[in-house]
């Protein structure tokens, strides 16, 4: 391999904050808007233009799910608050209460076209939900400018900057150069562990099958189209359906998210793939005679890949266990009745007091980050980082060292769940 010697460069200090959060997707947006809302001074720094990641530019509008499967809630807090802000507004659609757990065919096969109920049957309907990815986005910037979280976008990390045991910050690159963020506790909420893989943080990595999801409109009969076999899903818009896959089950080999030609490739593969879909359904299925492209998926859909070996590795053999440090629980949304108590342990690296992780990333084995990956979840992990970054700040110690039942107390407060409630 070749290489070039650079010269030493001196960084200039953009800002010094208590709390920064790295990556803002689901998980770093919750991180941040409850940092904030606990008094700490927040930053969330951000790579694209806007909030929201998979959730949003990725057209994963789906929360998959804030059940157990059996009917009982077990996701709450700010998930909760969301899906209550965009709802409002007309622009979510989720079962009532009283049908979840249901087994009733006609209700199972209503939200199936929602893509609200997956995996292997009998099914049962879940607490899950469809939303507009404009009106979940614009939820997300109400709630952190009323918080007061400090927005950076444009400006994409590089480095942490570790100091022994401890995170004295993080580089970016934006347009105008390279520039640090200084922080008394930093959060890696990338998705890809960006931050932590760069201090040296052990983890393991996985490859995996790219997606591109995407929208049309003027579907002429939107059931019709479900009826033939078109592998749409409704939406809250109007003769406008959402494809899950994109038709990438044809894509060439499963990649490394971390590797840009990878991705580059996956990029150029999956959109041809998406209009060599469209173009069959436009010929074949009448329903889509007339219809248009509303969106591709700005963002690539990327499952897995970094995720961190922390303190504790959340494993399939934790299933249905509770833990006494749990600041999140999960189900899996494509089994009934199967949950994950998610420790704080599973959020903080060995060897660096002052960091946390939160998102798809999170210490959880392979077959575990299949639950833990989704957004719902996500949102949980980030949710539990920033109040206990913000306690770190308050008590003047490390996210290490912070009061686990002082957190949990805290979290239970906003609304998180983290007893099961009685079936």
């Amino acid at each position: 391999m070749q290489f070039v010697e650079e010269p030493a460069r001196r960084t200039p200090v953009l800002l010094t904050t208590q709390v920064l959060v790295v990556g803002g997707g689901a998980a770093g947006t919750a991180a941040a808007i409850a940092a904030a809302r606990q008094g700490a001074d927040t930053m969330l720094v951000e790579r694209a233009g806007a909030l929201g990641g998979l959730a949003t530019g990725g057209l994963i509008t789906l929360l998959l799910t804030l059940d157990d499967g059996n009917g009982r809630q077990v996701v709450g807090g700010l998930c909760q608050e969301v899906t209550d802000r965009v709802a409002a507004r007309g622009a979510a659609y989720f079962p009532p209460r009283e049908h979840w757990g249901s087994p009733d065919d006609t209700l199972v096969a209503r939200y199936l076209r929602w893509g609200l109920v997956w995996g292997a049957g009998p099914h049962r309907v879940r607490y899950s939900v469809a939303y507009d990815p404009e009106e979940f986005r614009f939820a997300l910037n109400q709630m952190c400018e009323a918080s007061k979280v400090r927005l950076l976008f444009h400006s994409w990390a590089c480095e942490g900057i570790r100091d022994g045991n401890r995170m004295r910050g993080v580089t970016f690159q934006g347009k105008s150069g390279r520039f640090a963020v200084l922080a008394d506790t930093v959060i890696d909420a990338t998705g890809d562990g960006d931050v932590f893989a760069s201090v040296g943080v052990p983890f393991d990595l996985e490859k995996v099958l790219p997606w591109l999801w995407f929208r049309m409109g003027g579907v002429g009969n939107v059931d019709a189209a479900f009826d033939a076999g078109a592998g749409c899903l409704k939406t809250t818009g109007a003769g406008q359906v959402l494809f899950p896959w994109g038709a990438t089950d044809r894509i060439i080999r499963k990649i490394d998210a971390t590797d840009p030609v990878d991705l580059t490739m996956a990029e150029v593969e999956c959109r041809k793939k998406v209009m060599e879909a469209i173009d069959q359904l436009r010929r074949d299925v009448p329903a889509f005679r007339d219809a248009h492209i509303c969106e591709i998926a700005r963002d690539i859909g990327i499952t897995e890949s970094r995720r961190m070996r922390g303190t504790y590795v959340l494993t399939r053999d934790d299933m249905d266990r509770p833990l006494d440090d749990a600041i999140a629980i999960t189900g899996h949304w494509t089994k009934y009745g199967a949950l994950y108590w998610i420790p704080y342990r599973s959020l903080m690296p060995h060897d660096v007091s002052n960091l946390l992780v939160a998102g798809r990333c999170i210490s959880v084995d392979h077959r575990v980050h299949h639950a833990t990956k989704e957004i719902p979840p996500c949102m949980a992990t980030g949710e539990a980082a920033g109040t206990a970054a913000a306690l770190a700040v308050h008590q003047g110690v490390a996210p290490s060292h912070v009061d686990v039942p002082t957190l949990r107390g805290c979290l239970e407060a906003q609304g998180a769940i983290l007893h099961v409630p009685p079936a």
